[in-house]
């Protein structure tokens, strides 16, 4: 029974960290989404100050402090980075990396973007640009689709979503960052309120090596990892429809040898490898530019393709100047 509890309790937590709830979890602390968007209304704000008021020391003075003060200083706004030709890829990366750190990590317990897994890229990265706009701070998840956002215009980068989920003193916790790929050297983009558990530069020859970074760092906390979810490589088409692969590989790491999760490594790695150069689907703008095109011409439209090869001498040229002509069972024929 004991088993099954647990197993029941792991689930309800697998299924909240997919799809999100109106209060989540993360290590037994809950916070909440702000899901009315922007401006923030007043039922989303006021919730967001009692809750910080639980769940921070002293909060309710401080916040007191803060909501009657007249002079607070003004925040800056991170600039959006851009680059140079000549800007090398992982130059670029730390660039981004700089930014989204420069956003800071959330610690209200409110997240203020909403994040759908199952939403269809174009529109995460419409959230993304919501977020540039906003320069709120941010936690893990909301960085990866910024992560993906402002890596969109390098071909040369692969990305992909990367999570953990890690237990210590008996309670569960989930991280996520975005997986980076180039010139045969992983790395990865994120948040985090670690330092070694968000950016690691491109340095790294295998998965194998920059999960075992990870896990490194996780050990560091006294934190046991036991699982790691790898998704396939996204999409560098902003107004693609399709959704992003959460996890194409679910990994039990405490449950295989060293050898055993490399192996399994190698073979994602080889799934991934398989999707480059695979055609994604059509984006709604290319659907809506077919569907602006000709309508469909009657037999006595003028076909303009026709016309333009007549202009050009070929031995095609009688071909296409016949008249059509009907067959023995009365079927008409048209070049």
């Amino acid at each position: 029974m004991l088993r099954a509890t647990v197993s029941l309790t792991e689930d309800r937590d697998e299924e909240q960290e997919d799809e999100g709830e109106e209060e989540m979890r993360d290590g037994g602390v809950p916070f909440y989404v702000n899901r009315g968007g922007f401006p923030v209304d007043e039922e989303t704000w006021e919730r967001m100050w009692r809750h910080v008021a639980r769940i921070h020391p002293n909060a309710e003075v401080l916040a007191k402090e803060i909501r009657s003060a007249t002079d607070l200083p003004k925040i800056p706004i991170p600039s959006v980075p851009s680059f140079q030709l000549t800007t090398t890829i992982p130059q670029r990366l730390e660039a981004i990396q700089k930014y989204i750190r420069e956003l800071q990590y959330n610690h209200t317990g409110t997240q203020f973007f909403e994040i759908k897994k199952s939403r269809p890229l174009t529109a995460l990265m419409d959230i993304a640009k919501e977020m540039t706009r906003e320069a709120l701070p941010i936690k893990c998840l909301e960085a990866v689709i910024l992560g993906i956002y402002l890596t969109n215009n390098m071909p040369g980068v692969e990305r992909f979503p990367l999570s953990f989920k890690s237990q210590y003193s008996g309670n569960h916790f989930y991280h996520i960052v975005l997986g980076v790929y180039s010139g045969g050297r992983f790395g990865a983009l994120g948040m985090s309120r670690r330092e070694d558990l968000m950016f690691k530069p491109m340095e790294f020859r295998t998965l194998t090596d920059l999960v075992q970074e990870f896990e490194g760092a996780y050990r560091g906390y006294w934190h046991t990892l036991r699982k790691v979810k790898i998704g396939q490589y996204v999409s560098h088409d902003p107004h693609s429809v399709e959704q992003i692969e959460w996890k194409h590989s679910i990994i039990d790491v405490d449950k295989l040898s060293k050898e055993e999760l490399r192996k399994e490594l190698e073979r994602h790695t080889r799934d991934m490898r398989l999707k480059i150069g695979k055609q994604a689907p059509p984006s709604p703008t290319k659907d809506r530019r077919n569907s602006m095109g000709s309508p469909i011409r009657g037999p006595g439209s003028p076909n303009r393709r026709v016309s333009r090869v007549e202009k050009r001498p070929s031995g095609e040229k009688k071909v296409l100047e016949q008249k059509p002509s009907t067959d023995i069972n009365g079927y008409q024929i048209r070049v």
